[in-house]
């Protein structure tokens, strides 16, 4: 079985826990090596959060439990990485 090593997430959260401390959080579940937050969008009850999250054997299930906890919602999976490595996005020519 081929073990999920990126994955790329659209996550609605509330303001509280700030984003610093959601995404130390989320990088302490079990076998995620780094997480990456990037705040895409504010309002005034919650936030929209881009979050790109690595490891050598993701559990995607004890990700979303703890966004979960974190009284947080994945609205989209946008990237997923699976393998013996991941393969990084080139540019083809209907990029152009």
């Amino acid at each position: 079985m081929s073990t999920l090593r990126r994955v790329a997430l659209d996550v609605l959260k509330p303001h509280d826990p700030p984003l610093l401390e959601f995404t130390e959080r989320i990088s302490a579940v079990e076998r995620v090596d780094a997480v990456s937050a990037s705040l895409i969008e504010l309002d005034q009850e919650v936030q929209n959060v881009k979050l790109t999250i690595e490891g050598e054997d993701l559990r995607y299930e004890a990700v979303e439990a703890a966004i979960g906890e974190l009284g947080g919602t994945v609205h989209s999976v946008d990237q997923a990485a699976y393998g013996e490595y991941v393969v990084e996005e080139q540019p083809t020519p209907q990029d152009g």
